[in-house]
């Protein structure tokens, strides 16, 4: 049973002030909990060490879809795999940051993986920024979280100079390189994150700027702002398979600029592999006996309780939760349905008494770094709500 500790909430104006404009969803409902999830030092600390191994099997697993060609099985768009592979081959294509969505991890329950938002998650301010302030509001203590975000990502921004050596080296070999960031105009939340990414690769010591993708400029020679300023580094919210399906010539194009080394691409293109749903299919081929993994197939589960999921989509769109018989007992219609699909063992989330469901976001920047929980009912879609914890 989840445990909560109820708080006061931070009012509407108060976050707004702080940039934080999606706090009320379209029924009126708010978007952010006035509620804390209590969890132990002990089961934070295995949720940090359960993500930390889930990404060296990513990594391990992502090594063996390249070497033997298996992008078709993840549903990866053809005009991106010269893009990953090129990623994938040298180390100053560096994993930014991405979020781990699980199953337990309280009340003796075994934490599983349900799947990786590896290229662009969603609730970074949230967990990054909002928590510390539910707490501090709260007059409580704000250490009492697993919550390194901020710091973490500042630090693997650095790390896109020294790589895997300590970024106190950082200081030595900056030259001044710049990175330009970049959401799609009209999203208030995506705008919101990439100007707090923005912000934490200021604070580490880089030079930023910000364009909207439709403003930014491409070509092979590199990638530019409205004002045509060259930059090193391009952050995007953008994921890299609408960028492959709905902008075919910025795939094409982006696939030279790293060809000819005019500029690296955060997060890299081979992160559409963590992103793929079927490498979980992967996982559970290539580390049988994890417990961290849930049965995963291409193919329907017969005779179990299992869930249908496209290997991309969001927000819990075109997936089915399926009996042992074959009988859909819950779905959610999207407009992903023309991906790959796989199945995927179902697990019961952790219930309040009020058997709402719980499932815990773990976001990793070289390491786990931070927690947080949605709130829902049986598919988490964008009508769930956003949950703090507190370390008790």
């Amino acid at each position: 049973m989840i445990k909560l500790q109820k708080i006061n909430p931070l009012d509407s104006n108060t976050l707004e002030e702080l940039g934080f404009s999606w706090h009320t969803d379209s029924d009126g409902s708010k978007y952010v909990s006035d509620e804390l999830v209590q969890i132990t030092s002990s089961e934070a600390e295995a949720y940090y060490e359960a993500v930390n191994e889930l990404y060296d099997m990513y990594a391990e697993a992502a090594g063996y879809v390249i070497e033997n060609n298996l992008f078709f099985e993840l549903g990866i768009p053809f005009n991106l795999i010269d893009a990953i592979k090129k990623s994938w081959e040298n180390d100053v294509h560096w994993h930014l940051y991405g979020r781990f969505d699980l199953a337990g991890g309280v009340d003796s329950k075994p934490i599983k993986l349900i799947e990786f938002n590896a290229d662009t998650p969603t609730s970074l301010m949230e967990t990054a920024l909002l928590q510390w302030g539910l707490l501090k509001h709260n007059h409580m203590d704000e250490e009492k979280q697993f919550n390194n975000v901020y710091d973490a990502i500042k630090e693997n921004f650095k790390r896109l100079i020294t790589l895997f050596e300590d970024t106190e080296l950082f200081n030595e070999r900056y030259e001044g390189w710049k990175i330009l960031f970049s959401s799609m105009k009209g999203n208030a939340e995506e705008e919101a994150t990439t100007k707090l990414l923005q912000q934490m690769a200021t604070d580490a010591g880089f030079n930023t700027g910000f364009e909207y993708l439709q403003n930014a400029r491409f070509d092979e020679n590199g990638i530019y702002d409205a004002h045509d300023n060259k930059y090193e580094y391009w952050f995007k919210l953008y994921p890299w398979e609408d960028i492959a399906t709905d902008e075919p010539e910025l795939a094409t194009t982006l696939t030279t600029i790293m060809q000819n080394q005019e500029a690296i691409i955060l997060n890299p293109a081979y992160t559409l592999l963590f992103q793929s749903k079927g490498m979980m299919k992967i996982l559970c081929d290539l580390f049988p006996d994890s417990p961290y993994l849930l049965k995963t197939s291409f193919e329907p589960l017969r005779g179990i309780k299992h869930v249908e999921k496209t290997v991309f989509g969001r927000e819990g769109a075109n997936t089915k939760i399926i009996d042992a018989n074959g009988t859909v007992l819950e779905q959610i219609d999207g407009p992903y349905g023309n991906h790959k699909k796989v199945y995927q063992e179902y697990v019961e989330f952790p219930k309040d008494l009020t058997e709402a469901k719980y499932q815990a976001g773990v976001f990793f920047a070289y390491e786990a770094c931070g927690m947080s929980f949605r709130k829902g009912s049986e598919i988490m879609d964008n009508m769930s709500k956003f949950v703090g914890h507190v370390i008790v």
